[in-house]
């Protein structure tokens, strides 16, 4: 153990163009609730999470959208109870016409148990939902990168 002791994720903070467009995506698609809102100025943000528990802020001051070639964020990851949950998310994402970087569920390497999607939210962020067991017959995108490596 280091003098800081152990350190465990708190919640995610994300840049958005539209705070009003990502509060309907992070909350009707995925299931956030909006915990709290507020302004600092011009700015906008908002607090998401689930039973009371914070797990993403949403920060309106980007002027653009998300741009994986910049140092920062390379994707937001969350665990679903099973692979039934990642199928629901999956139906519910396309439903609203969002961009997949695989179709349908992929192994996070060749012959692992586990796997998911691999998505972008309204600004280009890339997000992945997926489940640690179940997946063991589906395809990886890669033989030797991780699934979740350069989508």
């Amino acid at each position: 153990m280091t003098p800081i002791g152990t350190l465990t994720t708190d919640h995610v903070g994300l840049n958005v163009t539209d705070l009003d467009r990502s509060l309907t995506f992070y909350g009707e698609v995925l299931g956030f609730e909006t915990l709290g809102e507020g302004t600092e100025g011009d700015s906008r943000f908002a607090f998401l999470g689930r039973e009371g528990r914070l797990v993403l802020t949403l920060w309106q001051q980007a002027g653009e959208a998300y741009a994986p070639g910049r140092a920062g964020l390379h994707h937001l990851a969350f665990e679903a109870e099973s692979l039934d949950h990642v199928r629901a998310a999956e139906a519910a994402l396309l439903a609203r016409g969002t961009t997949f970087a695989y179709k349908g569920i992929v192994a996070h390497h060749e012959g692992a148990d586990s796997g998911g999607i691999f998505f972008h939210d309204p600004d280009g962020t890339r997000l992945e939902i997926s489940a640690s067991l179940g997946a063991e017959t589906a395809d990886a995108p890669s033989e030797m990168a991780p699934t979740c490596g350069f989508f």
